[in-house]
């Protein structure tokens, strides 16, 4: 049985749905090694979160943030406002998508399916960078 786990720091990017599969898997090679296990990912704040939803079409991403802005939209009256407009809506959005993922790993490779990558959901118009914990547990072949 192998554990892996380490903090990865996402690049900012503008409020939106952006895939990062790409970028989970050059940041934590280590999961080639993993014949059967998990990858377990938590984002380190609340107003972003993760999901897993389809990596083909572009208009994914944008209907989305269409459709959860109109979920929490800015002009709710909200309590909390003195981070700014955008603030509360993004908890909101954080608290429905959810801020951790757990993938299955077989043979070296996330078990996802053909349509699906891995979603950095930014709910917050200058949200900077995000800090993601990456777990991998799993076992990778070699008996001891």
């Amino acid at each position: 049985m192998v554990w892996f786990q380490e903090q990865i720091t996402l690049q900012p990017r503008s409020r939106g749905f952006h895939l990062i599969t790409h970028e989970i898997l050059a940041a934590v090679p280590q999961i080639r090694s993993v014949q059967v296990g998990l990858l377990h990912l938590f984002i380190q704040h609340t107003s972003a979160s993760l999901t897993i939803n389809e990596n083909a079409d572009p208009d994914v991403p944008v209907d989305l943030e269409m459709a959860i802005n109109r979920i929490a939209p800015e002009n709710f009256p909200y309590i909390h406002t003195m981070e700014g407009p955008d603030d509360m809506p993004a908890h909101v959005k954080c608290s429905l998508m959810g801020s951790s993922l757990t993938v299955p790993i077989s043979s070296g490779q996330l078990c996802l399916g053909t349509w699906q990558g891995l979603y950095l959901c930014e709910h917050r118009d200058r949200g900077g960078s995000r800090r993601v914990v990456v777990t991998i547990q799993g076992d990778d072949g070699n008996a001891t």
